[in-house]
């Protein structure tokens, strides 16, 4: 880290966090899109789920030739045990990719005041340049006790600089100023509260310093293990795929990898994606008909065309995993 310090210097860092399927994923794909082709860019993402699809998803649209440089952290909040899951990672993606600006997208559980005080440790004090915080929000979730009570979703709010109520095409009338409000009562005094659809961010709304100050006494746990790692890179065995749980935040996950041999059914798939009950789907797949990248949120089923991908991989988020799932993913192939 020593030499890699000598190197790096105040790189522009900032947290892109928002509660599961507001659309963070296609957020940052709009911020890449924006991206100047002479910087280089780098995104450290978590993901609840055991398997890592994000990376795939990310990769699948920009590569390392683009100057985009990718690395995930799977299995649950990647500021526990320490942030030493997060700091490996970090640590890794800037010696790397020696980023411009420096993107973090925590999982849609995941606490970002224990993530803030990871990138404001000592470790990282001449290293990164801390910018505005962005929370995205769906206004429409207001409404649901389940959102306006859970710990996580409070937080994501009040830690933000900027709040921005996404999906803004679905909303009622009264959904923009019940988040104006929602946001101030919970947030920062300065907090700006900004609207738009399908993740459009300008580049804009990343400059800046945060506001956010740092201090929680609230730790927490998730069921990650050590063995995370190895379930995302372990070799798969003889038959093919290999499955993955877990569970926290009063969500559960279950994920599969399937190697690239396993060629699936484009409809079939579609079909099935299409009929199940979640709060979050994300996958990638080889189909007979190309690679192509799934993301299903409670609005609808989007599916996506990639360049590449190493194998086939799907995460599940849901309050309740249904027993047929993996029978019915493997009728696709």
């Amino acid at each position: 880290m020593t030499e890699m310090a000598n190197r790096i210097e105040a790189v522009p860092t900032n947290i892109i966090t928002g509660f599961l399927g507001v659309g963070k994923t296609s957020a940052i794909l709009h911020l890449l899109k924006s991206k100047p082709d002479n910087e280089r860019w780098a995104v450290l993402v978590n993901e609840f789920g055991e398997i890592g699809v994000d990376g795939s998803l990310f990769q699948g649209q920009h590569s390392e030739d683009g100057n985009v440089f990718i690395r995930e952290v799977p299995g649950g909040c990647m500021c526990c045990a320490a942030g030493l899951p997060m700091q490996i990672a970090l640590n890794q993606l800037l010696a790397r990719a020696k980023p411009d600006r420096l993107l973090i997208e925590p999982t849609g559980l995941g606490h970002p005041i224990e993530v803030l005080e990871v990138l404001t440790a000592e470790y990282y004090f001449n290293v990164l340049s801390i910018e505005k915080i962005i929370t995205l929000v769906d206004a429409r979730n207001l409404a649901d006790p389940r959102y306006t009570e859970h710990a996580t979703f409070n937080q994501q709010i009040a830690i933000a600089d900027v709040v921005v109520g996404n999906k803004q095409d679905l909303y009622q009338s009264q959904d923009r100023v019940q988040l104006e409000h929602y946001a101030k009562s919970k947030s920062q005094s300065e907090v700006q509260v900004i609207f738009t659809e399908q993740g459009r961010l300008s580049l804009t709304a990343l400059e800046g310093s945060t506001d956010a100050s740092v201090g929680s006494d609230h730790h927490h746990h998730h069921s990650q293990g050590a063995e995370q790692d190895s379930l995302v890179n372990a070799p798969l065995p003889e038959s093919g795929y290999l499955k993955a749980v877990n569970q926290g935040e009063g969500f559960h996950s279950i994920g599969w990898r399937f190697d690239s041999r396993k060629i699936f059914n484009r409809q079939a798939l579609f079909l099935f994606l299409s009929g199940v009950v979640a709060e979050r789907v994300k996958a990638v797949f080889i189909t007979e008909s190309g690679i192509f990248g799934y993301n299903l949120t409670p609005d609808a089923l989007t599916e996506i065309e990639l360049d590449d991908c190493f194998e086939s991989r799907i995460d599940i988020i849901a309050s309740e995993i249904c027993e047929q799932w993996e029978a019915q993913l493997l009728d696709c192939l």
